[in-house]
């Protein structure tokens, strides 16, 4: 896999390649369960750029993986919110880092359950909304192998103490004896590639409503509204023995918005897109693949 980025002069401007109107209500939670990659939930696949790497080289190609994850604390199944923001997310973010760096990108990511046999395939899973998220034992078993082994996740999109919570009880399934740590802004995963300078509640990234309001007085960012707690973005790490990122959690804010509503709203696209979800993502990837 490539494991440097060049990062171009600036990021083009919005296109509406989609802008978040395939998802969503449109279609039926089915399709979303049994499709694999991010283009199979998209009706017009000409909608989204594609291209072609080098034959041979599929493993060297970086690809996008959401885990399609079971049950939520509710018990429910059919409420799990893993497809949020899928795939308009998936496939723009899959576009972007082609466009803006030096990494060879499949451009159709992958749809995985944490019990798929492929998972050990890709070094990177993407979690969305893990807020209530209830790992069955099977899972709990898988996650904690393909962590130790080298494995990353990215925990993504969930709001306030209740759902931080929630998701740190089933991190402590995985790992009992380990903590999350909050990472602070001096940390080399803000800097490595695009030099964030900025305060870390200034990367909160709200949905796209809230974020086109949010020009406006009181320029409120944050999505919930259940405490001062949900103001404060946290980006915190579950670390290994060797003090490798094995898991990150993005917490009060919402890079997969971000990512899937670049094309919605110029002021959007400017304040959200462009300087806070795909530059940190961009740090993300080239952090954990070179450390």
């Amino acid at each position: 896999m490539a494991a440097f980025f060049i990062l171009a002069a600036g990021i083009a401007t919005a296109q509406r390649w989609g802008g978040g109107g395939w998802g969503g209500g449109r279609w039926r939670n089915s399709i979303y369960e049994t499709c694999r990659t991010a283009r199979e939930a998209v009706n017009e696949r000409d909608a989204f750029p594609t291209w072609t790497n080098e034959p041979g080289f599929d493993r060297d190609a970086f690809t996008f993986v959401r885990v399609r994850c079971g049950r939520t604390q509710s018990g429910s199944r059919s409420s799990a919110p893993w497809w949020t923001d899928f795939p308009e997310s998936d496939l723009n973010l899959a576009f972007r880092l082609h466009q803006m760096t030096s990494m060879k990108v499949n451009p159709d990511g992958r749809v995985l359950n944490l019990t798929d046999k492929e998972l050990p395939r890709y070094p990177f899973i993407y979690m969305v909304e893990p807020g209530r998220l209830l790992l069955e034992e099977e899972e709990v078993a898988v996650l904690r192998r393909y962590l130790d082994n080298g494995g990353f996740l990215m925990a993504d999109d969930f709001w306030g103490e209740v759902q931080w919570q929630g998701f740190q009880r089933q991190m402590k399934r995985v790992f009992p004896n380990r903590n999350f740590k909050d990472l602070p802004m001096e940390h080399p995963i803000f800097h490595c590639v695009i030099d964030l300078k900025c305060s870390k509640n200034e990367l909160q990234i709200p949905n796209v409503n809230t974020g086109i309001r949010s020009q406006y007085p009181p320029h409120i960012t944050w999505e919930y509204h259940d405490g001062e707690e949900c103001r404060e973005v946290h980006i915190r790490a579950l670390t290994d023995d060797q003090d490798r990122i094995m898991v990150l959690a993005c917490h009060n804010t919402d890079n997969g918005d971000g990512w899937e509503r670049e094309g919605d709203d110029e002021y959007y696209f400017h304040e959200f897109s462009e300087k806070k979800a795909y530059p940190l993502i961009i740090n993300i990837l080239f952090y954990i693949m070179t450390h």
